[in-house]
C-alpha cells in the first residue's frame, strides 16, 4: 500500500478541501492516530485515522451555507460587465426567514462565501452559496453526483427520438453527456434532471434538439428544493438539511 498526500485524504474523506486542510496542518489542528501533523506535504496510508481538533470542527460549524432564488440578470461567479454578482443579493433586507429558523444575517458571512455551482445570467432559480468547502466538493468536486433539477419552457417540436436523444446520446465541446433524465411537463415544458453542469448545458442540448428555450429556472439541488423561498430573497441552509 502507498503512501498518499495527507491533504489529499482529507479532501477524499470529507474532511475539509484541500486547501482548508494545507491551513489546518499549518496550524497543527490535524492529527493521525493521535499524533499531531504540522508539515506540510506529510504523506499517510489510507487506513490510518485522521481527526481534527476542536479549533477546526468549531471553525467548520460556524461555516454558513445560503440558498438564494437568483433572478435572471445576476450572474453566479464573478462579475461581469454591467452586470452584478448574485452575492450582492445576500443583504439583510432580502433574507427569507422560515418560522423555525433563528439564524439571522452577519457580516462576515459574506466573507469567503462563493457560488457552489453556476447559474447562467438568463437562468433563475435555486444557487448555492457557501464558505464550507466540504459543501462545495460536495456540489461541484470531481466526484460529485448530485442531482440538479430543472424547470424549462421551450418552444418547438420534440420528436420522440429527439427526447431520447436528450436523455442519452448527446455530446458538448467533443464530450459525451452523462446520461439525464428529461421528461414532459406539459406542452410547453420539460423537466430536467441531470447529474452535471457543464456551461449553458441545457441550452445548448435544446438546440441541438431542435427546441429554443424561453425559461429556465433551477428547483432542486440534491435534497434541497427552492420551495417557497421568493424570488431575490435568500436562506440560510438549516442545521438538518443535507444535500
Amino acid at each position: 500500500m502507498e503512501k498518499v498526500r495527507l491533504s489529499k485524504l482529507m479532501s477524499e474523506q470529507g474532511l475539509c478541501s484541500r486547501r482548508e486542510a494545507d491551513r489546518y496542518i499549518e496550524q497543527g489542528w490535524v492529527f493521525v492516530d493521535g499524533e499531531r501533523i504540522s508539515e506540510l506535504g506529510t504523506k499517510i496510508y489510507p487506513t490510518q485515522k485522521i481527526t481534527l481538533n476542536k479549533a477546526a470542527q468549531a471553525q467548520q460549524t460556524s461555516r454558513v451555507t445560503i440558498l438564494l432564488n437568483k433572478p435572471v440578470g445576476y450572474v453566479s461567479g464573478q462579475p461581469e460587465p454591467g452586470y452584478q454578482p448574485a452575492v450582492v443579493l445576500i443583504k439583510p433586507e432580502n433574507q427569507f426567514i422560515p418560522q423555525r429558523a433563528n439564524k439571522r444575517f452577519q457580516p462576515n458571512h459574506l466573507k469567503n462565501l462563493a457560488p457552489a455551482g453556476r447559474l447562467d445570467i438568463d437562468s433563475q432559480g435555486l444557487l448555492v452559496l457557501t464558505q464550507d468547502g466540504r459543501i462545495a466538493k460536495q456540489l461541484i468536486g470531481e466526484d460529485s453526483h448530485i442531482e440538479k433539477e430543472y424547470l424549462v419552457r421551450v418552444e418547438g417540436v420534440l420528436p420522440r427520438e429527439k427526447l431520447a436523444l436528450l436523455n442519452h446520446g448527446l455530446s458538448l465541446d467533443g464530450q459525451p453527456l452523462k446520461p439525464a433524465n428529461v421528461t414532459w411537463l406539459n406542452q410547453d415544458q420539460l423537466r430536467f434532471i441531470l447529474f452535471e453542469g457543464k456551461k449553458r448545458q441545457i441550452r445548448r442540448m435544446c438546440e441541438l434538439a431542435g427546441l429554443k428555450v424561453t425559461g429556465l429556472k433551477r428547483v432542486r439541488i440534491g435534497k434541497v428544493k427552492l420551495g417557497n423561498l421568493p424570488e431575490g430573497q435568500w436562506r440560510y441552509l438549516e442545521a438538518g438539511e443535507r444535500f
